[in-house]
């Protein structure tokens, strides 16, 4: 292929809860306002996808259960082969590839930088979404791992844009203060774009912004001890519970549980419900009743595997919430 007929590619990069999937989303309605066909690529850290029902009638390939740049990377590039197998008969007009809350987007790059790939795809932007929120948090040696501050460092380098997310929950002077570190990190050529709920005109998102650079040994060895850090447990099995008692029970998890989400059924109203939770905010949106789901709940957070964390999950399980 020459470079008139590649597929342009767009990374979605950020840590746990920044408003990945949700600026993904807007994207998406941004193609199908165009008549464009687009693919994703959806990688999760757990065993399962809990947020399919938002991409209905999409091209989507999930990769779950590891981390889209180091454990499961022969299974991106085998969904990059079926891609480029399928295309005459599945065209697509662009590729989007959302890594995990903690996938380094420096070795996406570099798959698709490789042979064939590169014949195939042109990366036009890695977009790291930041949450303004928990930035500050994120970035304290009180509150935060060494790895958590290294992970989101990497991330914010390999950043072609920068959407800093949810602006709207933190003051403005601590905005300010928010921008001034960024900017020391990812530096001053660096475009950062303030935003809410992900939403920023499309033009934008869709520019053309990557430029390739050189991969040295120095990157190809990253370690990934970062990932050791974070885990995501699965709950199963729960009873239907009042929606208050359950935003309670989330809002009392330990700060080291950084997202929640999952399928819950709400008493009384005969509906199952996906959740999602982060920055300390849950969101319910109906299923709809053609998606046959089950009770579940993913919780992604580090130092997971602790007695309070165990005590807290018991109440759930037990139904005395």
């Amino acid at each position: 292929m020459d470079n008139k007929t590649k597929i342009p590619v767009y990374i979605l990069s950020g840590f746990l809860g920044s408003g990945k999937t949700t600026v993904l989303l807007n994207m998406l309605e941004h193609c199908k306002n165009k008549g464009q066909h687009p693919g994703i690529i959806l990688n999760e850290l757990g065993q399962e996808n809990v947020e399919g029902h938002l991409f209905e009638d999409k091209k989507v390939v999930e990769l779950l259960n590891g981390c889209i740049c180091c454990t499961i990377q022969d299974d991106l590039k085998e969904t990059m082969d079926n891609l480029i197998a399928e295309m005459d008969s599945n065209p697509l007009d662009v590729l989007f590839i959302e890594g995990t809350g903690v996938a380094n987007p420096l070795e996406i790059q570099e798959s698709l930088l490789s042979k064939p790939y590169i014949d195939q795809f042109e990366i036009m932007s890695i977009i790291t979404v930041l949450d303004a929120s928990h930035y500050l948090e994120y970035q304290s040696v009180f509150s935060s791992s060494a790895e958590v501050r290294k992970l989101m460092k990497e991330q914010m380098v390999c950043g072609s844009l920068l959407l800093l997310n949810k602006t709207d929950l933190i003051r403005s002077e601590q905005l300010d203060k928010v921008i001034h570190k960024i900017t020391k990190i990812a530096g001053v050529e660096t475009e950062i774009i303030k935003c809410t709920y992900g939403q920023i005109e499309a033009g934008m998102l869709f520019e053309k912004r990557f430029q390739s650079i050189s991969i040295g040994k120095q990157h190809s060895d990253i370690d990934h001890h970062h990932h050791s850090a974070v885990q995501a447990i699965k709950l199963e099995d729960f009873p239907a519970f009042q929606q208050k008692a359950f935003e309670k029970w989330l809002n009392q998890l330990p700060n080291n549980v950084l997202r929640g989400k999952g399928y819950v059924e709400i008493e009384n109203s005969n509906q199952l419900y996906s959740f999602q939770y982060a920055s300390k905010k849950v969101t319910f949106t109906p299923v709809p009743p053609t998606l046959i789901k089950k009770n579940i709940i993913i919780l992604i957070g580090t130092g997971l595997n602790n007695e309070a964390m165990n005590n807290h999950c018991k109440q759930l399980l037990e139904g005395i919430l």
